[in-house]
């Protein structure tokens, strides 16, 4: 029962060291203009993202002193460190610094202002992911277990052990629900001050959606000079396929940014379009590339911003705010 799960695991490795290896060897033909253009680009995004939660927060709290450089430098923080640790470990990092940067806030509040966030999210993703399906070269869901990307090709080739995963998440929803019942109704209060935006539907199509669609333009250009930087072609086909990609990857966050759910399916996705030495080059490449740059940023964030000099910091610090608020609210 243990082979293909460990067979698995071992082809995920080699493709993705492969992929690694044919990176070191086409680095000389990088664009290094492209790429520069390309990160730059998605600086631009995470700004643009950094604004939208600012104008988020700054609904749910009007009386508060909130400082943008603050709510940008919690945002490139948490991708940063998401970009090197798996299992989104940086949204944690990103809940603390946030919460310490609005006077007065919430764990919860802070936290129900994220999935404001992912309305355009959704409202991008549905149709990307319909169009990259009906293109041919992205795999049907049932072929996900036949890619070298462990994680995805476990859940896909085990769907009863996925719906038993996710039944079971639910159930343990209720029971802390039902557990924590005499807080509930404080505790949905502060749900609901995160989604203070909602209520005014104009002002979030202006202040959130439409700066969020802004950055999305942003995140787009990025990908097309990557593309480019790495000499499969930027179009439009090529980055709505990339975006299918990232969307797939990140319902997957067991590796850091996606690695190898990533890489496997944009092997999958450009066979036809390049050499394989140099689709493999881009598949890791990119990762690197944006990892490295915002792993950069985001430490320079919390050491320039927040006074903090390691992301462990910023981890024991949150863990103790966590708990100062357990005993403060009983």
């Amino acid at each position: 029962m243990t082979a293909l799960p460990l067979a698995s695991l071992g082809d995920s490795f080699r493709a993705f060291f492969d992929a690694v290896g044919d990176f070191g060897s086409n680095i000389a033909a990088v664009n290094w203009l492209a790429l520069l253009f390309g990160l730059a680009s998605f600086a631009v995004y995470m700004t643009l993202r950094a604004r939208a939660s600012f104008n988020i927060l700054r609904a749910a709290y009007p009386d508060a002193r909130i400082r943008f450089r603050n709510i940008w430098g919690a945002y490139v923080a948490g991708y940063g460190f998401n970009s090197v640790v798996p299992a989104r470990g940086g949204d944690v990092i990103r809940l603390f610094l946030t919460r310490s940067s609005v006077p007065g806030s919430s764990f919860p509040a802070v936290a129900s202002s994220f999935f404001v966030e992912l309305i355009f999210d959704l409202c991008m993703a549905i149709p990307i992911l319909a169009f990259a399906f009906t293109q041919g070269a992205f795999p049907k869901p049932p072929d996900f277990s036949k890619l070298p990307a462990f994680d995805l090709a476990f859940f896909a080739s085990h769907m009863r052990f996925t719906l038993f995963l996710i039944t079971v998440l639910a159930i343990a929803g209720l029971v802390g629900f039902a557990l924590l019942s005499a807080r509930v109704r404080r505790f949905w209060a502060r749900v609901r001050q995160g989604f203070t935006i909602l209520h005014d539907r104009r002002r979030y199509l202006r202040e959130v959606f439409a700066v969020q669609f802004a950055g999305w333009l942003f995140r787009f250009t990025a990908f097309w000079f990557l593309l480019t930087a790495f000499n499969v072609g930027g179009s439009v086909r090529n980055v709505l396929l990339v975006l299918g990609v990232n969307a797939v990857a990140a319902l997957v966050p067991f590796t850091p940014g996606g690695a190898g759910v990533q890489q496997a399916l944009l092997v999958k996705v450009f066979s036809g379009t390049a050499a394989g030495a140099t689709v493999a080059a881009y598949s890791v490449g990119q990762q690197i590339a944006i990892g490295a740059f915002m792993f950069g940023l985001g430490f320079a964030a919390i050491f320039w911003i927040f006074r903090f000099r390691s992301f462990r910091e910023v981890i024991a610090a949150g863990r103790a705010a966590r708990e100062e608020t357990e005993v403060a609210t009983g």
